[in-house]
């Protein structure tokens, strides 16, 4: 942790302080600590709300996760906060309107998992619908007898619909690499002037840096890609109503606010196919898990996969007994370049705003 003072036009200041409420990767915390005083909370995260004030009292910046309850009394401990910068394409953890009227810059780090957590909805999509949890647990069970033509049959993807509830920068991705499967395209979205492009902004291109390749190599987004991308003839946009009961497959890419607060619930499930399935990997208060243990107990749907949860880290009780239901430890941006690439997205932004720039990614909603 380095710590003392730094010149400006002749004079000797102290260096800002940056309150960390998690474990940085050493790159990262190298650039920061290069340019402020680091202090990092070593603890289990979250970082406890007594702890997380009283060390906020004489801080610049915060850097924190999405867990992290930023709210109005937090934001009010940080006599000095200029920034709140938040490792996660979400900012529902903060009190949003308290901050600006603070004048406390809010930061996200969007684009930079977007490719990450498309890829991981489509492996949930293929996992699900071709019962490979279910099979790998029947395997280490030793109940597996041999294979049989009529043995653990799943569902075929190619000629059906993919439901995008919300069509931002993830739900595009996903949609971009529909085509490798087969399926068509259906979304909703709230907003008027969405048109089903793909772009790629020049954040993204920190996870390929990450990784050691030269060029964005992603399946449907080419190198350097900042054009329309994707076959739009095969995607349409549809009422919520529509796409549930038309969709063989459901994906939600919403963020969480009132409006979407289990937006999925017993009406919308006895909407959807008997043979649909239903993947989240946006927030977990997006479902209601009691009205999916319901639907899935009653066979309304054939299955659900599911990487957030209303409670996290609990788990609705019904939902671990069922053989139908995937369930991940919220995994969806969790590759060593895409976490990485958040945290030095998060890292940019406070050393941005310290040194009088603007930031790189704020969050304007």
């Amino acid at each position: 942790m380095k710590k003392g003072p730094y010149p400006f036009f002749g004079r000797i200041l102290p260096m800002p302080t940056v309150l960390v409420t998690c474990k940085l990767p050493s790159s990262v915390l190298a650039k920061l600590e290069s340019a402020a005083v680091v202090d990092l909370y070593a603890g289990e995260p979250p970082m406890p709300p007594t702890e997380l004030r009283a060390r906020l009292a004489d801080t610049d910046a915060l850097v924190c996760l999405l867990i992290d309850a930023i709210n109005r009394t937090v934001i009010d401990a940080g006599q000095k906060l200029k920034i709140v910068a938040n490792i996660a394409v979400g900012y529902n953890n903060i009190d949003l309107a308290h901050a600006r009227s603070r004048g406390v810059v809010v930061t996200n780090t969007p684009d930079v998992l977007t490719e990450s957590v498309a890829n991981f909805t489509w492996a949930m999509i293929l996992a699900m619908t071709r019962r490979l949890p279910e099979g790998e647990r029947l395997v280490r069970r030793g109940q597996w007898r041999g294979w049989a033509l009529d043995f653990m049959l799943g569902s075929e993807l190619r000629g059906k619909q993919l439901g995008l509830v919300g069509w931002g920068r993830i739900a595009r991705a996903v949609a971009a690499r529909a085509p490798a499967f087969g399926m068509r395209i259906a979304y909703t979205s709230r907003r008027e002037a969405d048109v089903p492009t793909v772009r790629r902004s020049a954040h993204a291109d920190a996870v390929e840096r990450a990784s050691g390749s030269p060029e964005p190599k992603a399946l449907g987004v080419g190198p350097q890609r900042r054009k329309e991308v994707g076959p739009h003839e095969h995607w349409k946009r549809i009422s919520l109503d529509q796409l549930l009961s038309t969709s063989d497959v459901v994906s939600l890419h919403v963020p969480l606010t009132p409006e979407t607060r289990h937006l999925i619930d017993k009406r919308a499930l006895a909407r959807m196919k008997r043979s649909a399935y239903l993947v989240n990997t946006a927030r977990g208060p997006v479902v209601d898990e009691a009205a999916l243990a319901w639907a899935l107990q009653q066979h309304l749907i054939a299955g659900a996969a599911l990487d957030v949860y209303e409670n996290e880290p609990a788990i609705h009780p019904d939902l671990l007994k069922l053989e139908s239901v995937l369930l991940a430890p919220h995994l969806g941006s969790a590759t060593t370049e895409t976490r990485t690439a958040m945290a030095d997205l998060a890292v940019e932004n406070v050393l941005a705003v310290l040194a009088g720039k603007p930031p790189l990614t704020p969050v304007t909603a």
